[in-house]
């Protein structure tokens, strides 16, 4: 597995644990991120949405599939970015701007990951190049 692809698997297995951890104790994890106790369904729904994104990101990264990849750098820096406008914006408390700060040094990891290979495959496009 290269490095960008180990970034995705890392991402994978965060998403994994958050996704247990909001289907089994939701609670312990709302109580954390300082937002109130629910009976409600969603907490557990928002679990197995998290479980569902991990196993597309870890096949992604078993499969080395770089525009994926590339996509995930959008998305999750835009998750941060939504984190904290949700945090100014008075609707959770700043402990969810550190979720987000995950996402977003993921993110960046796997972008500085991806910037190097692109570097090295150019490269060794480059080298062929003139046996043409």
């Amino acid at each position: 597995m290269n490095h960008s692809a180990k970034s995705v698997a890392f991402f994978a297995l965060y998403l994994s644990g958050m996704g247990v951890g909001f289907i089994f104790m939701p609670n312990t994890l709302l109580n954390l991120l300082g937002m109130p106790p629910t009976n409600e369904v969603w907490s557990r729904v928002v679990g197995l949405l998290a479980l569902l994104l991990a196993y597309y990101y870890m096949q992604a990264a078993r499969q080395n599939l770089k525009p994926f990849f590339a996509w995930t750098v959008h998305t999750r820096i835009a998750a941060f970015l939504c984190f904290t406008a949700f945090v100014l914006a008075k609707l959770a408390g700043p402990i969810l701007i550190l979720l987000g700060a995950v996402d977003l040094a993921a993110a960046l990891w796997t972008w500085w990951a991806l910037r190097g290979e692109d570097v090295v495959e150019a490269g060794a496009t480059t080298a062929v190049a003139p046996g043409k």
